[in-house]
């Protein structure tokens, strides 16, 4: 993946400099890096890795529905904490993940622990298993649980190819 952007940098630049124009100019420059972007994709498969922007939208993918899962906590404990009525039902409870490497693991574990009524309390010695403690179990354990295989889909389309 740094290969194919760095090569298409070089493309861009090279567009510029075989420019007639005396000056370096940003629109030569984002049309150099399209063309590149072009000319990349019909040849990544000589790389042998997949294309970088389908890496590049996933992250970004990733970041959006972390912002999305991070505003609907936020207003679930909200209500939660600001509705005199509400009684909380604390509690811990289990999650056996299929990711595996360690930047896997831990990837999943930041977002859970940035995402609000969640923390996660221990991460098994095999890695595989979660511990984690919901705010209010009845009503964030199930939030929680949708959460985590969305990431975990997430994390699995920007770390494997």
């Amino acid at each position: 993946m740094p290969v194919q952007f760095l090569l298409n940098l070089l493309i861009a630049v090279l567009w510029v400099f075989l420019k007639d124009a005396d000056t370096f100019e940003f629109p030569d420059f984002v049309t150099g890096f399209l063309i590149g972007i072009v000319i990349i994709f019909f040849m990544h498969r000589f790389f042998g890795t997949p294309f970088y922007l389908i890496r590049a939208f996933a992250m970004v993918r990733l970041l959006w529905i972390f912002n999305y899962e991070l505003w609907t906590s936020s207003l679930l404990i909200m209500k939660q904490i600001l509705l005199p009525n509400t009684s909380f039902e604390p509690g811990v409870f289990t999650y056996e993940t299929k990711l595996k490497t360690d930047w896997e693991i831990t990837a999943l574990a930041l977002l859970l622990m940035l995402t609000p009524g969640s923390v996660v309390l221990r991460i098994s010695p095999s890695g595989n298993e979660f511990l984690i403690h919901a705010m209010d179990v009845k009503e964030t354990k199930p939030l929680v649980l949708k959460s985590i295989q969305v990431y975990e889909s997430i994390i699995l389309e920007v770390t494997r190819p």
